[in-house]
């Protein structure tokens, strides 16, 4: 399962290690190409999900292949240990979500928007006071979505979320327990769409109770996530968000400015320029249902993009 975002629906409760998982979380570290010349160490963090580590060692071995030491930590934990452990020095990178980052950090003032640069810039403003900054955002995204089988989209010609409008009330709705009251989810659809369905069924975040409530017809409509590959694998149909009810979570690296220069600079903003969604869906397949190591796919996008020889 992934991490808290901001208004998205990760559950997970406050663990009484707090930090000290950091210094216990299990990691590794490789060194730059011999051909090159040694550089600075980096540690680099990760949520506690395939998804953020395959992306951390996406920058990281990219990283090493310029010469640099990266230090890896995956499986932090959620939010609330990873950025503080940013802010503290004890990781100086982690890859991000934009717009939850942003609700995280000036907790809650919903400045988040659907645009992504302007949503990291206004990230920037609260990253500064803790000696980061987020570099430039991704167009790959992973955000809340909404997923209906494909004999629903063609039993009621569903494309998107507002097709759902003339026939909401005959449909159930599948989610975590606190989606009817939370604004990117039942109560969001309801006051942006003005979708009322005909029930709510409480399950999940976008993850294994969900996906089998939709395949075996418990619910109709689910909450997934846009870049879990199990939308594909299960040939779902995620419905177009078209009045952009979700804000930007454009995929972003955050970094901490002392580690910062223009080399790091420039290659992190061309890799998360390459980055795509559809990519990052295909990484996630693999990592989630195909079992694959995430080491292992990061270094092949890598050199596939070529980033690495």
């Amino acid at each position: 399962m992934k991490p808290m975002r901001s208004f998205k629906f990760r559950a997970f409760l406050m663990t009484i290690l707090g930090l000290s998982l950091i210094a216990s979380a299990c990691g590794t570290s490789g060194g730059g190409s011999p051909s090159t010349t040694a550089k600075e160490s980096l540690t680099f963090g990760a949520f506690n999900f395939n998804e953020s580590a395959i992306l951390m060692d996406i920058y990281g071995k990219a990283l090493e292949a310029k010469g640099y030491t990266v230090n890896y930590k995956a499986n932090l934990g959620n939010r609330e240990i990873v950025e503080p452990a940013l802010a503290s020095g004890q990781i100086d990178f982690y890859p991000g979500y934009a717009a939850t980052e942003l609700e995280f950090i000036n907790k809650g003032k919903g400045e988040a928007s659907p645009d992504a640069q302007a949503t990291t810039t206004k990230l920037n403003t609260y990253l500064t006071g803790i000696g980061a900054k987020a570099l430039d955002p991704s167009p790959a995204l992973d955000a809340n979505a909404f997923a209906v089988t494909k004999a629903t989209a063609d039993k009621y010609h569903l494309a998107k979320i507002s097709d759902l409008a003339p026939v909401a009330n005959q449909l159930v709705l599948g989610g975590p327990t606190e989606c009817p009251t939370r604004p990117f989810c039942e109560l969001g659809l309801m006051n942006t769409y003005g979708l009322h369905f005909k029930d709510f069924k409480a399950l999940d975040a976008g993850g294994p109770l969900t996906k089998t409530a939709l395949k075996d017809g418990s619910i109709d409509v689910g909450l997934v996530f846009s870049s879990d590959g199990g939308i594909a694998a299960n040939n779902f149909v995620v419905l177009q968000d078209d009045k952009h009810l979700q804000n930007a979570d454009n995929i972003v690296p955050i970094i901490r400015t002392a580690k910062l220069n223009s080399e790091i600079t420039e290659l992190f903003n061309k890799i998360s320029a390459a980055l795509n969604t559809a990519d990052l869906t295909q990484l996630n397949k693999s990592a989630d249902i195909d079992k694959q190591d995430p080491g292992d796919l990061a270094a092949t996008w890598d050199k596939q993009h070529g980033f690495t020889k």
